[in-house]
């Protein structure tokens, strides 16, 4: 079906919106609905939120747990967001009560899921005032906080922090993806928003999109028994069923996310509006295993679904941003942890 100039313009503008970091109200999804409840925190979802936070002195902060299971071991500020709270309002009050420090984000470093019943979301933050725990005031959240040079011998209630220890490193010394924080959006439950590609030859790119009831994205729910991510291969197997088997379905990180959190069951949700590449598999087996060369035909696989389009990205700026980051993924990263 050939797409219509209107129709293209329309689709540019939604990509290029998430390309720049903003969102936009899910006020429909396309897939995956039927399988996903609404988002009630502490019900069928936990978040998470991780400080990492640095001095001058490119030293840690790092607090010591009270808890009896990982009693006097260290670990990054974090805990779960509480009902009413925001993102960025459950890091400072977790900063705050762990670490006795006031603090603003700087960018999120990275998401990691297992599946819409547990994410973390791990900040870059800097200090805005307070003054750093001391034994003397252990409570029930924490013993005290101190800065960690990371040379020096400290028991680690776990060593995943070392790697976001090292990205927030990273990031300070030379940023790989756009500052990206929480636009404040409401959405009832977890789903992916998908700038879905296709691209050929480093020339050509398509992106994949819904008809009706206005040309746009595909919104898909996260599902319980899978990762977040899961939802744009749900999407790809609607739209392509035939082709699914042939392709890699890798979403490549995260634009932006939108949340709320005000009204507890209602605006709960988290939308991830995503960058996804389709691959091609080149290499296929027969029905005996053996291997069988591909036919590349330089066009994005058949839509079987009529609900769904490929639409060409024909701006010039647009086709060269969309290609790049295809290649050199410059985004927010989501890891999935199953």
């Amino acid at each position: 079906m050939e797409v219509k100039e209107e129709e293209r313009r329309q689709v540019e503008e939604q990509v290029e919106k998430m390309l720049s970091g903003q969102g936009s109200e899910v006020t429909l999804c396309d897939v995956g609905i039927e399988a996903s409840k609404p988002a009630t925190l502490r019900k069928n979802v936990t978040y998470i939120v991780a400080a990492v936070i640095f001095n001058d002195k490119e030293e840690v902060l790092m607090v010591q747990e009270a808890k009896q299971d990982c009693y006097k071991q260290w670990y990054l500020p974090a805990g779960r967001m509480e009902v009413g709270e925001n993102l960025v309002e459950a890091l400072q009050r977790e900063v705050k009560e762990e670490a006795g420090l006031e603090c603003e984000p700087v960018t999120l470093l990275l998401i990691q899921e297992q599946g819409p019943q547990w994410i973390r979301f791990i900040f870059l933050a800097r200090v805005t005032g307070g003054s750093l725990k001391t034994l003397s005031a252990a409570d029930q959240e924490s013993l005290q906080a101190s800065w960690w040079d990371r040379q020096s011998t400290l028991p680690l209630r776990g060593r995943d922090i070392l790697r976001l220890i090292d990205s927030g490193l990273r990031y300070r010394q030379e940023p790989w993806h756009p500052i990206t924080l929480p636009s404040d959006v409401s959405c009832r439950h977890v789903v992916q928003r998908l700038v879905l590609v296709f691209t050929h030859n480093d020339e050509k790119i398509w992106v994949l999109v819904i008809k009706a009831p206005a040309v746009h994205l595909p919104t898909a729910a996260a599902v319980k028994t899978h990762a977040v991510t899961w939802a744009a291969n749900m999407v790809v197997q609607e739209a392509m069923p035939t082709a699914y088997y042939d392709h890699d379905v890798n979403t490549l990180g995260v634009f932006s996310l939108q949340h709320n959190g005000r009204q507890h069951g209602k605006t709960d949700g988290v939308c991830f509006n995503t960058l996804v590449a389709l691959v091609p598999d080149y290499v296929q087996r027969n029905e005996n295993g053996e291997k069988v060369e591909q036919k590349v035909t330089g066009q994005p696989p058949p839509v079987e679904n009529s609900r769904y389009m490929w639409c060409e990205v024909r701006k010039q700026t647009l086709k060269e941003k969309l290609l790049e980051m295809t290649k050199n993924t410059s985004i927010l990263p989501i890891h999935s942890l199953y």
